[in-house]
């Protein structure tokens, strides 16, 4: 089973919906985008698997965009299906909410799906498996949208998510404490580089592997089943 690792700070929780887009450059643009390279795929009525599903702003921001859509969200985290909950409670049931991992997933199969600001947590190992776990319920031709912390082939993964750390600091920047924020994370984080991300998804089984975000650390792809 892989181990995401649950969200279980209620402090943390309760200011999630706005630490998130300070931290992540574009992060309603990458919402956008998700759904847009989703939408080239997917029917007007369709099935979308969403990995990592806690706190609700991925699926709020996609069931807006496309009312025909019908969402399953995993999370293992208890509290961020919570928030999910209320985020969502004006959308008419767009979504199912399940806590667990992805072998707890309905098989589907899926017109589509995502997994935002989910992998970084997982070991490469463990990511391969939830990878096979996504692309078996996906229908052929389905595309598949990912993006986390990643870094460019060859670079110092620091340095990227030091440049995060920077950015989501609105006070005058601090660049040694962006460093040690960023040596904390790196303890905390299985960063692959581009290559790494890529060979997983097609190791996975997926095609045309594409890069389509790339802000600081944050780098996000892609993929057809």
């Amino acid at each position: 089973m892989d181990t995401v690792r649950p969200f279980t700070d209620r402090a943390a929780i309760s200011t999630y919906a706005e630490d998130t887009p300070r931290r992540v450059p574009g992060y309603a643009d990458l919402h956008r985008m998700t759904m847009l390279l989703l939408a080239e795929r997917a029917p007007p009525v369709a099935d979308i698997l969403v990995y990592g599903a806690g706190g609700g702003l991925e699926i709020k921001a996609l069931a807006e965009a496309q009312p025909g859509w019908r969402f399953v969200g995993i999370d293992p985290s208890a509290e961020m299906l919570d928030l999910a909950r209320d985020v969502l409670r004006p959308l008419d049931n767009a979504a199912t909410l399940i806590q667990g991992y992805i072998a707890d997933a309905p098989q589907g199969p899926f017109d589509g799906a995502t997994c935002l600001l989910t992998l970084h947590f997982l070991h490469r190992e463990e990511r391969l498996e939830v990878l096979h776990d996504i692309r078996r319920r996906l229908k052929p031709g389905a595309a598949f949208v990912i993006a986390h912390h990643s870094c460019p082939d060859g670079s110092d993964p620091r340095r990227w998510l030091a440049r995060s750390v920077a950015f989501a600091d609105r006070s005058a920047p601090d660049l040694a404490k962006a460093s040690a924020s960023a040596e904390m994370l790196m303890s905390r984080l299985p960063i692959l580089s581009s290559d790494g991300e890529e060979a997983l998804l097609r190791q996975a089984g997926f095609r045309e592997i594409t890069l389509f975000y790339a802000a600081f650390s944050f780098r996000g792809w892609v993929a057809t089943a």
